[in-house]
């Protein structure tokens, strides 16, 4: 089984992470994060317990900068962890 790159992984999840809660960012921006908030609660059939703040900068940079770091630290233990399982 081939060996994955620590680093690449940790890149890959910290983008993947990072930009799905920068894409969440932009949508609160627009002003639409809470009907698609509103939807998704609906199509689970849950009353909406939540109610989205107007857009802040400050907020949606810390968001995205903590959740990248975070996806970074959790695909560099999966790679590891892979890596670990997967010896020859």
């Amino acid at each position: 089984m081939e060996k994955l790159n620590t680093g690449r992984v940790a890149v890959i999840f910290a983008a993947v992470i990072g930009g799905w809660h920068l894409f969440w960012s932009l949508l609160v921006a627009a002003g639409v994060a809470q009907a698609i908030l509103d939807f998704v609660f609906w199509m689970h059939m849950l009353k909406p317990a939540f109610s989205v703040e107007p857009f802040d900068f400050t907020k949606s940079a810390t968001l995205v900068l903590v959740t990248a770091v975070l996806g970074y630290v959790i695909g560099w233990i999966f790679a590891w962890l892979w890596n670990v399982v997967h010896r020859d």
